[in-house]
């Protein structure tokens, strides 16, 4: 995060305002009003790239109940990478995929993608997420500032971090029973003996 990126606000705003054609139903198959490909495609060439077939396949979606809402945060996030500032900045095309695929593929999973519109914190989350990606962080703050706060609001994060605490509370109960097992053991043991 050691590039100076826009400020928060205006990236917050632009997430506020995304027009409703970024908001629509993905196309899957028949169904669906938008194709996720050619939103990816015409980001990479307002980027200054040229779209390669085989990483927009990844952007296809393919069953509806599955992709749905990998696929909507994807066109929010899009619209998102469309501002002038990450145009201007000629990020490499490897960098917005893998955000766009690897990134919101895990945030997709934990977040309805309209909250990435209408929830102050979830907007936050995915506009601090695409800058540090990125190598960026908001104007005005340091890398630490921004690293914490990413963190604080972070869905990935605290999902590992209720999937540790459940497993070490598991691994506690366990110890537990198998102490208890253990007295139950050699109190009867020690009954038998006398």
């Amino acid at each position: 995060m050691q590039r100076e990126g826009p400020p928060l606000e205006a990236l917050l705003r632009r997430l506020a305002e995304t027009p409703e054609d970024f908001l629509a139903e993905p196309r899957f198959g028949a169904s669906g009003v938008i194709e996720v490909r050619a939103v990816v495609a015409d980001l990479l060439r307002l980027g200054g790239h040229r779209p390669e077939p085989a990483p927009l396949a990844a952007f296809a979606g393919e069953d509806a109940r599955r992709d749905r809402n990998r696929l909507a945060s994807v066109l929010i996030a899009t619209w998102l990478l469309a501002d002038e500032w990450f145009l201007a900045a000629k990020f490499p095309a490897r960098e917005l995929l893998s955000i766009l695929q690897d990134d919101l593929r895990d945030l997709a999973g934990l977040v309805a993608a309209r909250k990435f519109v209408t929830e102050a914190e979830r907007r936050e989350e995915l506009a601090r997420l695409v800058l540090a990606r990125l190598g960026a962080r908001p104007a005005g703050e340091t890398p630490a500032q921004a690293q914490d706060r990413l963190t604080t609001l972070s869905s990935v994060e605290r999902a590992r971090v209720l999937r540790v605490s459940q497993a070490a509370a598991q691994r506690a109960r366990e110890i537990r029973e198998a102490l208890a097992r253990k007295a139950a053991e050699e109190s009867a043991d020690k009954w038998t003996r006398e």
